[in-house]
């Protein structure tokens, strides 16, 4: 060996570093791969993004190629860099070897190479994976037996391995993220669309059922003319039918059925009892994404939410679990006589039956939402009292006035979006 030339072993020993710096770089490219993205570019025919796919569906026998390759290379490095440094200066030069050696490692087959896959992984672990894919086969009965090793000494410190196959799966949560952090690559409506179906677990039908003392139906204990008067004037496809009281409701019937009957002058009692269709139960504290799939099986649109002693408590439509999704819909009737009036001073008048979530999805603030669901109810909770009109309060850092109260109710409320940073609760009352 001591005949050859060496600009020949430096150029040798060049090379290895390069190598070196591909299987560290390789190895970062192919690990910092967005696995979606990937498996996107795999179905699109990508032949880099397919052999890259297939190498991670194994990544132990992926990493183990790697650092198999890898070891072996440094350790030629070190054995061709060691005789280099005591050829030209015998045993000093190998202590000068060991910390040049370091040095260039360090510099040039570790951190750069690793930092440029790390900016491209894509790149990098693209043209990789032409390289990796045959070379996985050439060693694979090595691989295998180094895996084999590997689990024997895991066994020793009893620890069991698992599949991975799963690893990358995401939660609600981390999809919830994953989401968020798509602005520019999907439109905004979209992406909020999306962030509101993962959020339907997190709210139930009571948050968005109209109260039972809101249900506005039809009662055949009325006198009847009054009775095809209120069903004439009705703005609702769906309208709930009851006798005396919301508690003894009979079911729903859609106007598109009664209509032909008014038209035929055979609308009554007894015909509209006929066409209503039986009413469906909810059971309070449904989540809305099981709502949702209710309905879809039930063939429903329509139902009345009962607490646990069958006492019903409110009503919600498939409209309402839609809104929660794509936001109101403007043909909706209830925007007839909307619950929010804008005030010359920028401050809203609020009914005091408005729910909770629906001010803060409106406006974009932050009220207490996991208390009372309406306005009324958490001014009532915080102040522990019935308060009198002219009360002046603040809630979440948000200044509100009641204006009206009525039967023990706050009807109506003055609320100012712009927080007020004092730690005064109550100004006047």
């Amino acid at each position: 060996m001591n005949e050859i030339p060496v600009s020949l072993l430096f150029i040798a020993l060049a090379f290895l570093v390069i190598l070196s710096a591909f299987f560290s770089g390789s190895e970062t490219g192919l690990m910092s791969l967005n696995r979606y993205k990937l498996k996107h570019q795999a179905d699109k025919n990508n032949g880099g993004a397919r052999r890259a796919f297939e190498l991670l569906q194994k990544p132990d026998q992926l990493i183990s190629m790697i650092l198999l390759g890898n070891n072996f290379i440094n350790i030629l490095i070190t054995q061709l860099a060691t005789y280099l440094g005591f050829r030209l200066y015998g045993d000093t030069g190998i202590a000068i070897a060991t910390g040049v050696l370091t040095v260039v490692l360090l510099l040039f087959a570790e951190v750069t190479p690793k930092t440029l896959a790390a900016n491209n992984p894509e790149k990098i672990a693209f043209i990789a994976s032409y390289i990796y894919q045959p070379l996985l086969k050439v060693l694979f009965p090595l691989i295998i037996l180094i895996n084999w090793l590997v689990k024997q000494v895991l066994k020793l410190f009893k620890y069991k391995t698992r599949k991975t196959s799963t690893s990358n799966a995401l939660n609600s949560a981390e999809l919830r993220i994953a989401v968020s952090e798509t602005a520019g690559l999907i439109p905004d409506t979209h992406r909020d669309m999306l962030i509101s179906i993962l959020d339907l677990e997190k709210v139930k039908v009571d948050d968005i059922m109209i109260p039972r003392h809101e249900i506005t139906g039809i009662d055949l204990a009325d006198d009847w003319d009054d009775t095809l008067d209120q069903i004439i004037r009705l703005p609702y496809s769906r309208i709930p039918v009851y006798s005396e009281s919301i508690d003894n409701v009979i079911g729903i019937a859609l106007m598109r059925k009664i209509m032909p009957l008014i038209m035929s002058n055979d609308l009554n009692r007894k015909t509209l009892q006929k066409i209503t269709r039986k009413p469906y139960f909810i059971p309070e504290g449904t989540t809305l994404t099981t709502q949702l799939i209710n309905f879809q099986q039930n063939k429903r649109r329509v139902g009345f939410v009962i607490d646990e002693y069958g006492d019903i408590q409110g009503l919600v439509a498939l409209e309402d679990i839609l809104e929660e999704i794509v936001g109101e819909f403007t043909t909706d009737p209830k925007t007839i006589h909307s619950p929010l009036y804008k005030d010359a001073d920028g401050s809203y008048l609020v009914k005091g039956s408005t729910h909770v979530r629906d001010i803060n999805h409106r406006f974009k603030i932050h009220l207490p939402s996991n208390g009372p669901r309406t306005i009324n109810g958490l001014i009532l909770e915080h102040l522990e009292m019935i308060p009198e009109a002219g009360t002046s309060l603040k809630i979440g850092g948000y200044p509100l006035e009641i204006m009206h109260i009525k039967n023990n109710m706050v009807k109506t409320v003055r609320i100012k979006l712009k927080k007020d940073s004092t730690n005064k609760s109550i100004v006047d009352g």
